[in-house]
């Protein structure tokens, strides 16, 4: 069995924090007109839509934690969330602060995904907290670079780095520090 070091969740949890800030920062100035607006194709796209999914997204993750069990599919869909920005804000600001309470916890904490399978199966697969708090970095910049696609369509200004996952963000900063050294 192989040994692995303890997870710092500082770290995880900072991640998070910094691209729901980002998210924050972006529905600072947005009128709710546009946050709401049915976008794409088949119009069943809008701003809102994205943001209220990844609230779902943390709010399952919280939810989880004391009891251990996790399930991303079972969740609020809370319509008040598509039509406010200034709610979903306030929404994101308690989750920063709830995962501010987790980064004390173990990195390891188990906790099992409830993932549903066709034909009404279920699939209990084991996670951990750590695990999850990765996922939701990921899970919420995809979301965010296509909130930024539909923001840019509708002619809205993005915050710099919006929508760029912090390792893309670190990686760019090594290779702008590795350009200016070879310049030196």
């Amino acid at each position: 069995m192989t040994h692995h070091p303890a997870v710092d969740l500082g770290g995880l949890v900072e991640e998070n924090r910094q691209v729901l800030d980002q998210l924050c920062d972006f529905l600072e100035g947005l009128a709710p007109e546009a946050y709401a607006s049915p976008l794409g194709g088949n119009t069943a796209q809008s701003l809102g839509k994205h943001v209220r999914h990844i609230i779902d997204h943390y709010d399952a993750l919280l939810a989880a934690v004391p009891g251990g069990r996790l399930d991303y599919e079972h969740r609020r869909r809370e319509a008040r969330l598509e039509c406010s920005p200034r709610e979903a804000r306030r929404r994101l600001r308690g989750i920063a602060t709830a995962l501010e309470a987790l980064g004390t916890r173990p990195g390891d904490t188990a906790l099992i995904l409830d993932y549903p399978l066709d034909g009404g199966r279920r699939r209990c697969l084991a996670t951990g907290l750590g695990r999850e708090l990765a996922f939701l970095t990921s899970h919420t910049v995809h979301h965010m670079a296509l909130l930024g696609l539909l923001a840019e369509g509708l002619g809205l200004t993005l915050p710099e780095p919006f929508g760029i996952h912090p390792s893309t963000r670190r990686h760019r900063e090594e290779q702008a520090r590795c350009q200016q050294r070879q310049r030196a």
